[in-house]
């Protein structure tokens, strides 16, 4: 599977079609992902390496996982839709840096070669991976200073910093996005939040933001490998289907730990590969 650049046209990238073989093995990779991600996240370190193994070179296959993933973002906003409820103005008032972040972010993935990028993303993965790694540790630290109950005082209008603060961490998940979350776990944190399901709630809704707007400026432009993100969206539903059951009986710190070495061992491959 190759990606080819006309360079007569700036904009669109010509996609060819991915072999039979290829699409089964990205199914069961997306599959795989999606049912760690049931159980304790950190898919995207799976199915974003797989992609770059398959030949999907690497803007394309960012793009493409933006897309195919988006979807299960939905998913989770609406599983927290209750947790905005006292919320509502700090929803609206951060979706649109996070919108515009998005949108910053995929229109420097656009204005970044795939020699760039090669370059570039190893130290994103392995960035990502040191998040998902320390996740849990960062949650059992934060969990001191906010409270479990669901509903109560709504909380601060959010200052012009808070503001500017989600912008940037937009820009990267509009630009890359894995560990995203973790990230705004932590903005939210420091700008005073103390309501642990609210802050899921913003960040399940702003995800979606930031991601949506980014994945239709990466469809618009042409950089979607659309074969690969429709199995990709179709895997990874139907793993994270399959392992919800048993989601709550595997040991999540045995699924991180995996997680974290297969994600160090793709970082130290794309280094060693670019």
């Amino acid at each position: 599977m190759t990606l080819e650049r006309d360079l007569g046209d700036p904009s669109p990238m010509l996609l060819t079609q991915p072999s039979v073989s290829q699409l089964v093995a990205i199914a069961a990779v997306s599959a795989i992902g999606g049912a760690v991600n049931s159980i304790a996240g950190g898919g995207t370190l799976l199915t974003f390496p797989a992609l770059l193994g398959l030949g999907v070179t690497p803007v394309s296959a960012n793009a493409t996982s933006t897309v195919a993933l988006w979807p299960g973002s939905l998913a989770s906003m609406l599983g927290y839709r209750r947790e905005l409820e006292g919320s509502e103005r700090w929803a609206i008032k951060l979706a649109i840096p996070s919108l515009l972040g998005g949108l910053t972010g995929a229109g420097l993935l656009m204005a970044t070669s795939d020699d760039q990028f090669r370059a570039i993303v190893p130290w994103l993965v392995f960035g990502a991976t040191l998040l998902f790694a320390f996740q849990a540790r960062f949650m059992k630290w934060l969990r001191h200073y906010v409270t479990e109950v669901p509903h109560g005082p709504a909380p601060i209008e959010p200052t012009r910093g808070m503001i500017i603060a989600q912008y940037f961490v937009a820009i990267y998940g509009g630009y890359f996005g894995a560990g995203a979350g973790i990230v705004m776990l932590a903005t939210f944190g420091l700008m005073g939040m103390t309501n642990i399901h609210r802050m899921n709630g913003l960040k399940n809704f702003n995800g979606i933001c930031f991601n949506g707007i980014a994945a239709i400026t990466f469809a618009l432009k042409g950089l979607v490998n659309w074969p690969i993100a429709l199995v990709m969206a179709i895997g990874s539903s139907a793993g994270g289907y399959a392992m919800s059951g048993l989601a709550q009986k595997v040991p999540q710190a045995w699924v991180r730990g995996a997680v974290s070495l297969i994600g160090i061992g793709s970082a130290v491959w794309l280094f060693l590969s670019r």
